[in-house]
């Protein structure tokens, strides 16, 4: 199940739409090893102690099922998501929670990768935007160099495009398009009212 399209702005395009990385599941892997080790503790065990020991596997087991499901729907319906115009991050399932950054406030980008996490091609982005929310951490990117890079790209893109309208199009065009902007939460009102100041000040 991929980002909803109908999520996404006029125009915008869809550069990378990840989910995070298998390693995501390896606490999982790790408690589904002491399940099955669980199977050989109760097969050494005789008479009613393997009865009950039985038991306790059954709850051990629905328990650890239960929590790996539900791992497995968060990992479903989490995206990073970088676009022709933001980043975009949401997750939940019944309660939804998201960020977006408009490439045109990302200030600097790192990653930071384990030897292990190099390796198996995992790591976590920081990415320093301007605004309230400073820098913040996505965990578990697959290849976050490449996902870095390809972000600096889109963000060059999104200059280059926004560099060719303002010398096309006519100020009160520009006006038009801050708007949409700011109805849509990418520029706030102040930002919005800054500019517009601006561009009425050159006719």
């Amino acid at each position: 199940m991929g980002f909803p399209p109908r999520l996404l702005n006029e125009g915008e395009e869809i550069a990378f739409d990840l989910r995070p990385h298998w390693w995501y599941f390896a606490k999982h892997g790790v408690a589904g090893v002491l399940v099955i080790a669980l199977v050989w503790g109760v097969l050494q065990l005789d008479g009613d102690a393997r009865s009950v020991g039985w038991w306790v596997f059954a709850v051990v087991a629905v328990v650890w099922a239960v929590w790996l499901t539900a791992a497995l729907l968060s990992w479903m319906y989490t995206h990073f998501v970088v676009t022709s115009d933001r980043l975009i991050w949401r997750t939940g399932v019944l309660s939804r929670q998201g960020r977006e950054i408009p490439l045109e406030r990302v200030n600097d980008i790192t990653f930071h990768q384990t030897l292990w996490e190099r390796i198996i091609g995992a790591g976590d982005l920081m990415i320093e935007s301007a605004g309230e929310q400073g820098q913040q951490r996505f965990t578990d990117i697959g290849h976050p160099d490449r996902v870095q890079q390809e972000i600096y790209r889109q963000i060059e893109a999104n200059e280059r495009r926004t560099a060719s309208y303002s010398r096309e199009a006519t100020i009160p065009e520009q006006i038009e398009h801050l708007a949409r902007l700011r109805d849509q939460g990418i520029v706030t009102e102040a930002e919005f009212e800054a500019k517009k100041r601006d561009l009425l000040s050159r006719m």
